[in-house]
C-alpha cells in the first residue's frame, strides 16, 4: 500500500488533549486519546491521521496555517457537504462531527471516517507499474474522468445539497474572485496573468444547467483501489465543493493535463506523460461521451482551468514566502505560477 503518511510536521501540530477534551463533548467520537499522523502530500488543508487505542481510525481536517481565503478552506462547507453526500455517492467519506470553536486548535476543524486507498501524485507508483504499465496508465486516466462524471449525475436533492452554493453567475464569480486573489496573492506583477483575465471576462460563455462540483478534481485528490487503479475508492477535498457549471470541475482537472512538451516535469501533478496516459483532447471527449457535455466552449474553460491553477500555486507560494509554512516544497510554486500563466495564454483558441 501507498502511504502518504508521515510524523506530524514541528509547525503544523495541533493540542491534541484540546482535541480530546472538546470529543468528549460529541456522541459520534471517541474520548480516548489518539495517536496522531500527518498526511504529507497535500499542500493546502491540513489532514491528520487520528489512530485511537482499539485501532479504530478517524481523519481531522483543519485550514493551512497563515492567513488564507475562507472561501477556498471552509470546514463548515466541507462538513456540511460530507455529512450528505456519501448517501448519494459513495466516494464520499462520512463527515461526523465539526468544531466551528477556534480556540480548541486555532481554526475550524471537523472529524470524518477514513477511507484508505493509493494516491497517486507525480509519479505512477510501483503497485500500479511505476509508470511502465500502459493498460494501468490508461485506467489511471480514464477513472479520473469517470468518477468525475459520476459526481455530475448526482441529483443534489438526492442528498440535500439541492440549496448548495448559489449557481446563477457562478462563472462570473469564479473568474472575477480568482482575480482578487491573484491580486492579493501576488509579490510582483504579471500582465498575463491580468490580459487573461480580461479575456475571461470578454469571452464568459453561458453555462448549462448546474450540477454537484467538488471545485479541485484531480488524480491526487482521490484515492484507488490497491488491485485495480480503474476503482476509485475515495474523493478527498471538498471544502470549495459547491453547485455551478460542471465543465469548471473539466476545465480545473485539465489545468494540470498536460500533454508532451506542455510543463516542466517537476510542474507534474498527475503523470500524464506516461505512455497509455489519455491525451489532453481524448479525456475531453471521454467526459463529453459519459455526460453528453456540449464542447462548443470548452477552450474557454481549458484557458480558466490552467490560469486558476496558476493563483492557486501563487497563493501557497506567498504563505511560504511570508514565512507562514516551513514545507520546503512550495518555495519554487512561484516558478510554476509563471508557467502555468503562459500555458493558460497558449490554450486560447
Amino acid at each position: 500500500m501507498v502511504s502518504d503518511l508521515i510524523e506530524v510536521r514541528p509547525d503544523e501540530g495541533f493540542d491534541v488533549a484540546a482535541v480530546v477534551r472538546w470529543a468528549e463533548t460529541q456522541q459520534a467520537l471517541p474520548d480516548e486519546v489518539p495517536d496522531v499522523l500527518q498526511f504529507g502530500g497535500g499542500k493546502a488543508n491540513l489532514t491528520y491521521l487520528l489512530r485511537y487505542p482499539d485501532s479504530s481510525e478517524l481523519v481531522l481536517r483543519r485550514p493551512p496555517l497563515g492567513p488564507v481565503a475562507a472561501s477556498s478552506h471552509d470546514m463548515s462547507r466541507e462538513f456540511r457537504v460530507l455529512s450528505r453526500l456519501w448517501q448519494s455517492f459513495d466516494k464520499a467519506a462520512r463527515a461526523v462531527a465539526f468544531c466551528e470553536d477556534p480556540e480548541v486548535i486555532g481554526a475550524p476543524f471537523f472529524i470524518m471516517e477514513r477511507r484508505d486507498g493509493v494516491v497517486v501524485r507525480g509519479d505512477v507508483p510501483a503497485i500500479y507499474g511505476g509508470g511502465e504499465d500502459p493498460v494501468s496508465n490508461r485506467k489511471l486516466s480514464e477513472v479520473v474522468i469517470s468518477t468525475l462524471a459520476e459526481l455530475h449525475s448526482v441529483d443534489p436533492a438526492s442528498c440535500s445539497l439541492d440549496d448548495l452554493g448559489h449557481p446563477d453567475g457562478f462563472m462570473e464569480r469564479q473568474v472575477n474572485g480568482w482575480a482578487r486573489r491573484w491580486d492579493r496573492a501576488k509579490h510582483e506583477e504579471n500582465d498575463l496573468a491580468d490580459e487573461i483575465s480580461g479575456w475571461l471576462t470578454d469571452n464568459l460563455p453561458r453555462s448549462g444547467p448546474p450540477r454537484l462540483l467538488h471545485n479541485d478534481w484531480r488524480l491526487d485528490n482521490m484515492a484507488l483501489s490497491p488491485d485495480d487503479p480503474a476503482q476509485c475508492t475515495a474523493v478527498y477535498d471538498w471544502d470549495m465543493a459547491t453547485r455551478g457549471d460542471p465543465m469548471a470541475d473539466l476545465g480545473t482537472l485539465m489545468g494540470s493535463w498536460f500533454d508532451p512538451g506542455e510543463a516542466p516535469g517537476e510542474l507534474g501533478m498527475m503523470p500524464t506523460m506516461v505512455t497509455g496516459w489519455l491525451p489532453r483532447s481524448d479525456a475531453v471527449a471521454l467526459y463529453a461521451e459519459l455526460t453528453g457535455a456540449d464542447l462548443e466552449h470548452v477552450d474557454w474553460y481549458l484557458v480558466f482551468g490552467a490560469w486558476k491553477l496558476a493563483i492557486v500555486l501563487q497563493q501557497i507560494y506567498i504563505r511560504w514566502l511570508r514565512g507562514q509554512t516551513q514545507d520546503e516544497r512550495f518555495q519554487h510554486l512561484d516558478e510554476g505560477a509563471r508557467h502555468l500563466f503562459r500555458l493558460a495564454s497558449d490554450r486560447r483558441p
